[in-house]
């Protein structure tokens, strides 16, 4: 192949495209704060040493008077973080804060047919079904369309992940129940993480949806019984960019998505990977003092507009703000995620090619150009992957096929089919780097 295509996603910041969102007063107010070059915005701080001017049990005092700063207080105060939230500013930044078009019905129409024949193929080739009961069905999306539906079929995840991070974030008053400036950071501490997460969650689900293909961009379980999902302008401007044939790409795309509904149709694989993802996401380790780690030296009276800066900054970093510290109990996780995850990459990746390679006169190019993209993240997208507890990096992939073709290699297709046979069939760590010790056990009399 010649050349590579225009670099895909955006910038690495994975708030790229707030500040032009409505109906979040003040967010985009954080735009100027490092303006604030006349003293005379600072007039409202009050007296810091007085305690009358520390936060009460009902706000902030004086601190909410602060521009900008006091837009940010209310604005988070008076917030109701949830899916809501979240959904707004995934499509926001999914589609740049610009309306799309409909998905043209004639396209729509194709990509059902496309989906019809991949479903034939994939039950075919794995006897797995891709659908329980009825056809597969397909929904065929616009980026804000990926990004709605994605935030509600996460909502569990996200669910365990709010509670997780909020917990780590409680403020711990024991030391000094009576200081004034514990008091403001235990305030700071109630108002901005439960909103963070939602901002984040939302801004992780927007960055996906400028770039998923289809609804497996990550190995997540989807709910059972709902459509697949394809987002069809990001399908057709890949092609462009790397000059595809149009309908061999969205044959591809159809086949690699039926081909993940078949193997999280099998209850114990996905009830497998659900569970490892609800436990990573539950497990963040407790850091009581982080938002008093992350402000306790803000003091605009001494420092003057380079603390607002340096303000900004700080809660510019979604990472740093909500504190998602891995834990022991995540990081004993890991490796058995990790495993199952490249497993089950390799069983894709190999079956992908098993139909593809017959199929689509173009396979080998596709190939090349489809698994290139997936492994060109930003730092904003394995930010998503370390917050979900997943590791998807070239080195993880090539591990999961040599798996495959190793299992292959000594007991055929239909050996590597025995790997969602039954649930005590998945792989351990170390039978993921030795096909052979994974295919001794499973042949052992139960």
């Amino acid at each position: 192949m010649s050349g590579d295509p225009p670099t895909e996603g955006g910038p690495d910041d994975p708030f790229e495209g707030l500040e032009g969102l409505e109906g979040l007063e003040g967010l985009g107010d954080l735009e100027g704060l490092g303006d604030l070059d006349d003293p005379g915005d600072l007039e409202g701080l009050g007296d810091l040493d007085d305690p009358g001017e520390t936060p009460g049990p009902g706000g902030f005092g004086d601190l909410g008077d602060i521009p900008v700063i006091g837009d940010l207080m209310r604005m988070l105060q008076g917030a109701t973080p949830g899916a809501n939230q979240a959904r707004e500013v995934g499509r926001a930044i999914a589609c740049g804060a610009v309306s799309e078009p409909n998905i043209d019905p004639s396209s729509r129409m194709a990509i059902e047919q496309l989906v019809r024949v991949a479903e034939l193929r994939v039950a075919d080739a794995t006897g797995l079904q891709p659908s329980r009961g009825a056809a597969l069905r397909v929904e065929v999306v616009n980026r804000a369309g990926w990004s709605d539906r994605t935030v509600s079929d996460y909502d569990e995840l996200f669910g365990a992940l709010s509670k997780s991070i909020a917990a780590s974030m409680e403020p711990d008053l024991d030391d000094g129940p009576d200081d004034p400036v514990a008091a403001m950071m235990a305030g700071i501490t109630r108002m901005v993480g439960p909103t963070m997460l939602a901002l984040t969650t939302g801004a992780m689900v927007g960055r996906l949806a400028q770039y998923a293909f289809g609804g497996y961009v990550l190995p997540v379980p989807r709910p059972v019984g709902k459509p697949m999902l394809i987002a069809l302008p990001n399908v057709d401007e890949f092609g462009q960019q790397w000059s595809l044939d149009p309908d061999d790409l969205r044959l591809w795309v159809c086949l690699h998505e039926a081909i993940y509904c078949a193997v999280f149709g099998v209850d114990h694989v996905r009830g497998a990977v659900s569970e490892g993802l609800l436990r990573h996401a539950s497990a963040f380790e407790s850091n009581p003092r982080r938002i008093e780690e992350l402000l306790g030296d803000f003091d605009p009276v001494a420092s003057g507009p380079e603390a607002f800066a340096d303000l900004q900054s700080k809660l510019g970093s979604p990472e740093a703000l909500l504190g998602a510290v891995r834990s022991p109990a995540q990081e004993a996780l890991l490796p058995q995620m990790t495993a199952l995850v490249a497993a089950i990459t390799g069983y894709v990746d190999h079956t992908m090619d098993r139909i593809g390679a017959d199929l689509i006169g173009s396979y080998d190019r596709l190939s090349e150009a489809l698994r290139r993209h997936r492994v060109e993240a930003s730092a904003s997208d394995r930010f998503v992957e370390r917050l979900l507890g997943l590791e998807l990096d070239q080195t993880q992939y090539e591990r999961g096929a040599a798996f495959a073709s190793g299992v292959v290699e000594r007991a055929g297709t239909d050996g590597l089919r025995r790997l969602f046979s039954h649930p005590d069939n998945l792989p351990t760590v170390a039978e993921v780097d030795a096909a052979g010790l994974w295919l001794a056990r499973i042949d052992l009399p139960r």
